[in-house]
């Protein structure tokens, strides 16, 4: 049951060789991993190049303009054979069963095709983060699995990080990448798969999430009044538009969603 990770890269050369290692440390070995390299000016393509020339499972795709992080998935994806797709952030790290274990749950749930698991905070900025998001974890680890997620996303995003995510790979085919904001392309897409299978939620720190003072979520800048969930959900409701509990379902996220940002404008 093959493997492809999919590792985007901008910028990043400071953490690439932890990120690739844990990749590389990794129990279960029948795995590719395509890096997407988006135009990054410091020596991350050296680096990446040591670990291609070192191992052939390991390959690089260079985009040489910054095309956005949707752009470089996409690229990924065109190029990856696995069975199943996982997604690895430059900047973040897998514990050496993430793959063992993952896989194990595939083989046990065969109505799953996308398979989660809790996150492990570390670096400047962890003790604010986990803070954050400490409410959301503890909806996961409350909820019972495989579970049909389809309209667990209206407010928030259930799933951290990308790099804590594995998805049956025939679910990405006909997906829209097309999301209103490109660092919220992952809830974009995952409201998509989530109309398609039931998820799986590990509650194992599988993954550790780097927090720094460059990453997307410890920036202060928020954006207004243009959500990429609520863009997914209009998209699944012109594929079904005779479906009430969605168009209500739509009408009363925008709602809370817009309530929450207003407080955020207002408090600034």
């Amino acid at each position: 049951m093959k493997v492809s990770v999919i590792l985007t890269s901008y910028n990043y050369s400071q953490y690439l060789k932890d990120t690739i290692n844990s990749v590389l440390k990794q129990n279960y070995r029948d795995w590719e991993m395509i890096v997407v390299d988006d135009g990054s000016t410091d020596n991350s393509v050296d680096i990446i190049m040591e670990f291609v020339n070192s191992d052939g499972r390991i390959k690089l795709i260079r985009n040489y303009e910054n095309q956005g992080l949707a752009k470089s998935i996409q690229t990924g994806l065109l190029a990856a054979c696995g069975e199943w797709i996982t997604f690895l952030e430059s900047d973040d790290l897998w514990k050496e069963d993430y793959l063992e274990k993952k896989l194990k749950i595939a083989d046990k749930y065969s109505c799953t095709g996308f398979i989660y698991n809790k996150v492990e905070f570390f670096g400047e900025n962890a003790a604010a983060a986990s803070k954050k998001f400490e409410k959301i974890i503890e909806r996961s680890n409350n909820r019972q699995f495989p579970a049909d997620m389809f309209y667990s996303f209206g407010y928030e995003n259930p799933v951290l990080t990308m790099s804590s995510v594995m998805i049956k790979r025939d679910l990405l085919e006909d997906v829209d990448f097309n999301s209103p904001i490109d660092k919220l392309i992952d809830w974009y897409v995952y409201i998509q798969i989530a109309a398609k299978t039931d998820f799986y939620y590990l509650a194992e720190p599988l993954t550790l999430w780097r927090q720094h003072g460059e990453s997307y979520v410890s920036r202060k800048n928020h954006i207004k009044f243009k959500f990429a969930n609520i863009s997914a959900y209009i998209l699944m409701l012109k594929k079904h538009p005779w479906n009430i509990k969605l168009l209500i379902f739509i009408i009363i996220s925008t709602t809370l969603m817009i309530t929450k940002r207003l407080k955020v404008y207002l408090s600034q």
